[in-house]
Order: structure tokens, then C-alpha cells, then sequence
């Protein structure tokens, strides 16, 4: 095996798992975290892993949810970060929480005691160049804004730095079609790029009332939120005036509804998300509602009365690249191959999907590193979703860090019956085949990955 050193820059979720695949592998680690000399405003913990917002790993449920069928591929694959949480999980019904300073100091503890890994504890506040050496940078939403102006000036300004307000994401089976209907405005473009949900101007103005009185999330004291410009939440559109979103994302003009033959008083567009077509981003409705609110008024949109939301909206501070113009499909920066990325700073969001996407870059980092094949995982599975997000160049402008879902995956419509009838699958028999195919198409891949690596 050829002798290598990787550096690993941030020491959250994705860079400690990045290091525990790496170090497993033989590969000499070096971990550059600033803490304990400096804190973001966020973190307060000296040890690895730190969980800020939140204890919980949501659910745990591999058999009908995407997010516990994330944990057991992580299981599988001899996750760190999995074995912590197993290790250090309190009570939480069928979520897995976990004892937030018992999970640090557990990841602390056993990524010490392998003594192919070194702690740097300093701030790196440039992006390395090539003799540094080959690097991995998992520093997260908060990125450091000396090493963040640095990726950004990399990068050619394709990164996004500020308080970010996200659009939900809808399922498309979950809308009504009986209410709803394709159409571009002024019929511009394929007629099925948007779907459109129309108002009467009392259910308009009704709508607007909901928004104004709507619970908003409550920002930290550290957080002076900067808006994007481009990126206003729709309540604060709303309290511009009443009608301030008709001449905004809600402008009914250059549509015709064909169910009536008669133009809406407003209409809400809902536009493809991803390729295959089975997410609908709410277009212009990015939010800071609180995640009750949003469904209960976005559900009051006709059409949406029976929404599935994919993904809700959320205001916090993004420091993410494009990374399906960006990245490769290894997670490497394609300008300067030696640096790859890995956590939420690539465009996942979540702690799972952040240590999840650092287990695939420590992977593909020591495969690299050692001169062997790298194998990626199945599309079909939470890993393979996820890391085709990362290269969905589908609606690049509007790129957003998304959670694991089953919207990402392969879609799974049904069943050829014996009798050589197509049956249609949903609701909880649709999400039951998506875990079994997955977890059917997980296992080579796990088998191949730990070929020869020290999991004990």
C-alpha cells in the first residue's frame, strides 16, 4: 500500500467520520479543527462531533423512511458516527437522540485512540494549494469567513454565504391534479416545466392574513440575518403590502386555468426540482414560517390540500458550493483535484446526511490514496441518492442542500402483478419497497468497501 497523509479540515460530524475511514484504511490523518483556540458563535463543545441545534438523528425507522434507512447503510458501512449514536441514544420513541456531550467525547475518544490520526488544533484560513497535501474540507454552515472568502474566491463566487431562506419541496403525487394544471406562463417553454395552484382573491388576501399572523422562527443572539436580496421569505414580502405578492412569485398573469377557462386571481407555480421529476419546489416561497405553520397554510393552497413535503422551508446561514458544477463525482474540486469536500458545505443538509457524505469522501479519499478502485454506491440506495444530488445540475441556479428523501431516489411507481398487470404501490407500501431495494443493493457495496479494512 502506498504511504499517504490526508488533512482533514473541521471536526464535525462529516470530518470525524471522514477521519475514522480514512485512519481504518490505513491512511495516516491529520484533523485541523480551531477549536478549542476559537468558537463559532454557535459551538461551545472542545471535543469532535458537536451537535448544535439539535440531539436528534430524526427517526430511525430503516423500513418506511429514508432517513433510518440512511442510518442502517451507515451501520453497515462501519460508521463512527452510527456507533456513537447507538452508543449514546436516550429515549426519543422512534426518533434516535442521542446525549449530545456523551456523543462528542465518545467520537473524541476513538478517534485519539488511533494513533494514525494527528490533532492540529488551529484556524486554516486559506484554502491549502497542492503541497499541503491531499485535503479534505468539512467545515460546514459555518465555515470560518476567512476560509470561506477564500473557498469562494476558488470557486468563481459560486458559493452562498448568508442567512438563506429555503423554498419547501413538494412531492408531485401529492398534488391535485384536479384543481391544479400544467402550464408555463404565456405558454413559453415545455408546457409541463410548472404547475400551477390558483386563488380567488378571497382565498388570496385570506392566505396573506395567514402569513402575516404565522409563528416565525426565533433567531439566536448571534444571528444578525442578512437576507439575499433575491431570496426574501414570502412573509416578508407580505408585510411589504397585501399585494405585494401578486406583482411577485403569485402573479397569476400569462395563465389560464383549464379546468374553468377563467384566470385566477393568483396562483402559486410549483416548478420541477429534480430529474426525475418527482419534487416540486413552491417557486418564490421560500420561508421562516416554523414547520407547523407552513404546512397548515401552505395546505390551504387549492391543490395542496393533501401536500407531502419533501422538504420544508428554513432560514439559517448556508456556506455551500454549487457542487454539481463544482465537485466531481469523487466530491473533488474539479479546478484542484487534491481538495474534495464533504458535510453540508457540499449541499446536504442534516447531521446524518452531513457524516454521511464525509464517509463517502474519507472513502473515496483513501481509495485514492492508496492506489485501489473506487466503487460508488448503488443510485438506489440513501448514499447513492444523496451523492446524485450532489451532481443534479437539473435547476442549478436554484441549488439548495437538501435532506435525504425519497424524492432524490429512483422513482418506484409499482408492481407487475402474475398476471402481467401493472399494480400502482403507495403511501406506506411504496416507502416499504424503496428500504427493501435499497437495503437489497446496499450490501455488495458494503462488502466491497470493507475489503481489508480494520472495523473491529
Amino acid at each position: 500500500m502506498k504511504k499517504a497523509k490526508v488533512h482533514i479540515i473541521g471536526a464535525g460530524l462529516a470530518g470525524s467520520e471522514a477521519a475514522w475511514q480514512l485512519a481504518k484504511r490505513g491512511v495516516e490523518v491529520v484533523i485541523h479543527e480551531m477549536k478549542p483556540l476559537k468558537y463559532s458563535a454557535a459551538h461551545k463543545n472542545p471535543n469532535c462531533a458537536e451537535l448544535v441545534c439539535s440531539n436528534s438523528l430524526r427517526s430511525d425507522d430503516m423500513e418506511h423512511n429514508a432517513v433510518g434507512l440512511m442510518h442502517q447503510e451507515m451501520r453497515l458501512s462501519g460508521s463512527l458516527i452510527m456507533e456513537a449514536a447507538d452508543k449514546c441514544k436516550v429515549p426519543a420513541g422512534g426518533a434516535l437522540a442521542v446525549d449530545r456531550d456523551a456523543f462528542a467525547a465518545y467520537v473524541t475518544t476513538k478517534l485519539k485512540a488511533l494513533p494514525n490520526i494527528e490533532f492540529s488544533n488551529e484556524e486554516i484560513e486559506e484554502l491549502p494549494d497542492e503541497s499541503f497535501g491531499r485535503t479534505i474540507i468539512a467545515t460546514g454552515p459555518l465555515t470560518s469567513d476567512k476560509l470561506a472568502s477564500s473557498i469562494l474566491k476558488e470557486v468563481g463566487n459560486q458559493t452562498l454565504s448568508f442567512y438563506d431562506a429555503i423554498a419547501p419541496v413538494v412531492y408531485k403525487d401529492s398534488i391535485n391534479m384536479d384543481v391544479a394544471w400544467y402550464q408555463s406562463r404565456y405558454d413559453k417553454g415545455d408546457s409541463r416545466d410548472y404547475i400551477n395552484c390558483p386563488l380567488t382573491e378571497e382565498q388570496y388576501y385570506t392566505f396573506v392574513e395567514y402569513l402575516l399572523n404565522a409563528e416565525k422562527v426565533e433567531f439566536h443572539e448571534f444571528e444578525k440575518p442578512n437576507y439575499f436580496d433575491g431570496c426574501l421569505p414570502i412573509e416578508v414580502m407580505a408585510e411589504r403590502g397585501k399585494d405585494t405578492l401578486l406583482y411577485g412569485p403569485m402573479k397569476p398573469v400569462g395563465l389560464t386555468n383549464p379546468h374553468t377557462g377563467e384566470h385566477a386571481y393568483a396562483v402559486v407555480q410549483l416548478r420541477q426540482d429534480n430529474f426525475a421529476d418527482t419534487l416540486r419546489n413552491m417557486v418564490g416561497f421560500q420561508t421562516k414560517m416554523k414547520y407547523g405553520a407552513q404546512q397548515e397554510i401552505f395546505r390551504t393552497i387549492p391543490g395542496l390540500e393533501n401536500a407531502e413535503f419533501a422538504r420544508l422551508g428554513g432560514i439559517h446561514k448556508n456556506t455551500f458550493i454549487k457542487s454539481p458544477i463544482l465537485l466531481d463525482e469523487f466530491l473533488r474540486l474539479k479546478t484542484k483535484p487534491h481538495i474534495s469536500f464533504a458535510g453540508q458545505i457540499t449541499g446536504c443538509e442534516g447531521y446524518i446526511e452531513s457524516a454521511a457524505v464525509g464517509l463517502l469522501s474519507g472513502y473515496f479519499a483513501a481509495q485514492e490514496v492508496r492506489g485501489e478502485n473506487i466503487v460508488l454506491p448503488p443510485e438506489t440506495t440513501a448514499f447513492g441518492s444523496m451523492l446524485k444530488h450532489l451532481q443534479d445540475d437539473t435547476n442549478i441556479e436554484d441549488f439548495q442542500p437538501m435532506n435525504i428523501n425519497f424524492g432524490i431516489f429512483p422513482d418506484i411507481r409499482g408492481e407487475i402483478t402474475p398476471n402481467g398487470k401493472f399494480r400502482k404501490i403507495k403511501g406506506m407500501e411504496r416507502k416499504s419497497a424503496y428500504c427493501q431495494r435499497a437495503l437489497q443493493d446496499i450490501i455488495p457495496w458494503v462488502n466491497e468497501i470493507k475489503k481489508s479494512v480494520d472495523f473491529d
